[in-house]
């Protein structure tokens, strides 16, 4: 396909705007993808209101982006299994296939990942992307390129309950109720987690995950969390706990509530990088730590979750932008996370 496609750019801290550019030509092992819907990250936000997160930074124009869904619209020669027409949610990862952490299927630890909106790596926020067709994945009738769109961030709640060995009979606690912290509750209950509640400080949040299904709510800004853990579990302590918050209060917490040989999984980033913990505490009941760094291995099993009717993703969706209105849809991410749980960018229809 020629042409040139719209592509919206990072300016600068807080300066949105927009850019032509060519449309990509697919390789060989590649499909062409006009997309539809972009979730916006927290690390977008991060990108967009600090220019970096840790050693990654922002050299301007840069495109940010990076939970992609849409329609295929031409294939490369060696495409064996996708066509024109055929939905996608696309995995934002090339990994290096090569490294010893690829051999062993850890994919997502590869040092040589190249991951969309991950500086000096372009994202998506644009109308055309080509991608591997092996990171690209068909969706079912009933699952929609919006769906598709945040099947990246429910792949990050899989791992996290994966991670943490959820099963039946347990009953679990999510620090967090923003994107991440909702979506991991789903997965837990799409495990077949018996009972999950979720913890928070903002009522809206916690009001969205109770209707998405958790079995109840904490608010943090109103009752004591250790004490409400105890009456929940009569004294024993949650089977699991997993951190999506990123605080060094919630971390705490989460050690204080599980029970003596349970695990905690971690996937919250904090501001610092570093936090004091109760290790005593964490020793003395012989807790398990785990942590996620993305996902591996997890998109079908995502995508068969939501065409079963066990996700509902698109109740995550709280507010959809219009692709023209990109500086407001950053601007309101940033500006009022108490009542946007989560944007996502309406790239075409």
């Amino acid at each position: 396909m020629e042409g040139t496609m719209k592509v919206a750019v990072m300016n600068g801290i807080g300066k949105m705007g927009y850019t032509t550019r060519p449309i990509p030509v697919p390789e060989d092992e590649e499909v062409l993808v006009k997309l539809e819907y972009v979730g916006i990250c927290g690390s977008d936000m991060h990108y967009y209101e600090s220019g970096r997160i840790g050693d990654y930074v922002v050299e301007p124009p840069f495109v940010l982006g990076h939970e992609p869904g849409g329609t295929v619209v031409e294939v490369g020669k060696k495409v064996k299994y996708l066509k024109p027409g055929d939905r996608v949610a696309l995995e934002p990862g090339k990994t290096c296939g090569k490294c010893r952490f690829c051999r062993e299927g850890k994919y997502n630890l590869c040092q040589d990942v190249v991951f969309f909106a991950t500086p000096p790596v372009d994202g998506v926020f644009q109308e055309y992307v080509a991608h591997p067709e092996t990171l690209c994945f068909k969706l079912p009738d009933n699952v929609s390129t919006l769906e598709g769109a945040l099947i990246e961030p429910l792949s990050v709640g899989f791992h996290a309950a994966r991670q943490g060995d959820a099963h039946a009979g347990q009953c679990a606690v999510v620090f967090g109720a923003g994107c991440i912290g909702l979506v991991s509750m789903m997965a837990l209950k799409a495990c077949g987690v018996s009972k999950v509640y979720v913890v928070d400080i903002m009522e809206k949040r916690l009001e969205k995950a109770m209707e998405l299904g958790a079995t109840g709510v904490i608010n943090a800004s109103q009752e004591d969390v250790i004490e409400a853990a105890k009456r929940i579990t009569g004294e024993e302590g949650f089977d699991l706990a997993i951190e999506t918050a990123g605080t060094e209060i919630t971390t705490n917490q989460a050690i204080e509530v599980v029970r003596k040989g349970s695990n905690i999984v971690l996937v919250g980033y904090g501001k610092t990088g570093k936090m004091n913990l109760s290790m005593s505490l964490a020793l003395d009941k012989e807790v398990t730590f785990k942590t996620v760094f993305r996902y591996r291995h997890i998109y079908p099993m995502a995508i068969e979750a939501v065409a079963e009717g066990k996700v509902n993703l698109k109740g995550i969706a709280t507010h959809i932008f219009d692709f023209n209105d990109i500086q407001k849809a950053m601007d309101e991410s940033v500006k009022d996370k108490a009542r946007i749980v989560k944007a996502v960018v309406k790239i075409a229809e």
